[in-house]
């Protein structure tokens, strides 16, 4: 399910089966590599929304957890927390956060969820057949992720 009211009200009636948060974390600059965080950005995006797909009825994808990209790391880990800590107090047992900044990895251990960085794709040059080809070799591997953390 996504942030929408239609899915929202999908939901609520439905809210003992719906356990998981799903939270892209996307930099945000018009400085430094501009080009590479804006696809990193764009990557995760796409990815999430497949994910979405793949576990509607299981998981609510959240709107991105922006963050300056040259924010310090403490202060956007102590803002995902509050996230986290919210999400927990309204009935979400995982919170998995989605990135493709390796500097999250950084301070994974200080999380309040499940980190997953996977190292973004250039899509902008590729063709629309294979960018299909390239985000389902992605999503396999998420899927067993998914499922592995589920299972803890």
């Amino acid at each position: 399910m996504k942030w929408i009211t239609k899915d929202m009200d999908v939901y609520l009636q439905a809210k003992e089966y719906v356990d998981t948060a799903v939270i892209p974390l996307i930099p945000v600059s018009l400085e430094g590599d501009l080009k590479t965080k804006v696809s990193m950005g764009e990557f995760i995006t796409i990815l999430t929304n497949e994910v979405e797909r793949q576990f509607k009825g299981r998981v609510i994808l959240f709107p991105p957890f922006t963050y300056l990209g040259n924010e310090n790391m403490d202060n956007s880990k102590e803002r995902l927390n509050q996230w986290t800590t919210e999400l927990e107090n309204g009935g979400m047992k995982h919170s998995i956060f989605i990135t493709s900044d390796s500097s999250w990895k950084q301070i994974e251990s200080e999380l309040q969820g499940t980190l997953i960085w996977l190292p973004s794709l250039p899509l902008e040059y590729v063709e629309e057949k294979y960018k299909q080809t390239m985000l389902q070799d992605q999503m396999k591997q998420l899927v067993t992720l998914f499922m592995n953390i589920w299972q803890k």
